[in-house]
């Protein structure tokens, strides 16, 4: 798995069909389907570990495993962050860590994935911004619901400007908020004002009645 030593052209099998003595058709679950796999091409590398009750965290060193084409970890009880390294799996196809403990924040690094065609993150504690560009304006809400803090697209939870970073409160936000220190002065300027006027027409009509 650490080996990409793929053979362009030929197809190999794990085992020749005509051996009776060895089988190897299995069923395992990628791309969100269950698929029967009769006869499985050394080339199609996948880890399914799924429906077990595996605990603690995803080990980093998944991520030297650069042939990995399918790695199926969900239904477990896994907690921890998703590691960064997983983005070293360029040719990664399916991605599934549904229904585990994991928290944190969904590693910017994942975006490089080009390959990844299915992810499914949902039913986690995972907090923070979905990455985007690339694979990740593709996937759908169903790669991530249950995951009460994620933000951003495709969510209705917005992440704030283009950049994904939370913009900042706007200047008419701070005025409504009772507390503004410009609409105290002007208050007071209102205030003072509308006192001059009354003052200077008290003198007024004073000096108007009583000439000198």
């Amino acid at each position: 798995m650490k080996i990409n030593g793929e053979k362009s052209g030929t197809r190999e099998y794990v085992a020749d069909m005509n051996n009776v003595y060895y089988a190897n058709s299995f069923i395992v679950t990628t791309k969100g389907l269950d698929l029967e796999l009769p006869r499985v091409l050394t080339t199609n590398i996948i880890i399914d570990l799924s429906r077990n009750r595996f605990e603690g965290h995803i080990p980093g060193i998944i991520g030297d495993l650069i042939g990995l084409r399918t790695l199926n970890l969900s239904h477990n009880r896994l907690e921890g962050h998703i590691p960064a390294s997983l983005h070293q799996l360029s040719v990664l196809e399916s991605l599934d860590l549904s229904s585990n403990k994991i928290s944190g924040e969904i590693p910017q690094q994942l975006a490089s994935l080009k390959s990844l065609e299915v992810l499914n993150l949902s039913h986690n504690h995972l907090v923070g911004c979905i990455p985007k560009g690339k694979q990740f304006d593709t996937f759908e809400n169903s790669s991530y619901q249950g995951n009460e803090g994620l933000r951003g697209f495709p969510l209705s939870k917005d992440c704030g400007g283009d950049d994904g970073v939370p913009q900042a409160t706007s200047q008419v936000e701070l005025d409504q908020g009772g507390d503004s220190p410009m609409i105290n002065w002007q208050e007071v300027l209102m205030g003072y004002g509308c006192g001059l006027v009354i003052v200077l027409s008290v003198i007024y009509i004073m000096l108007t009645q009583n000439p000198v």
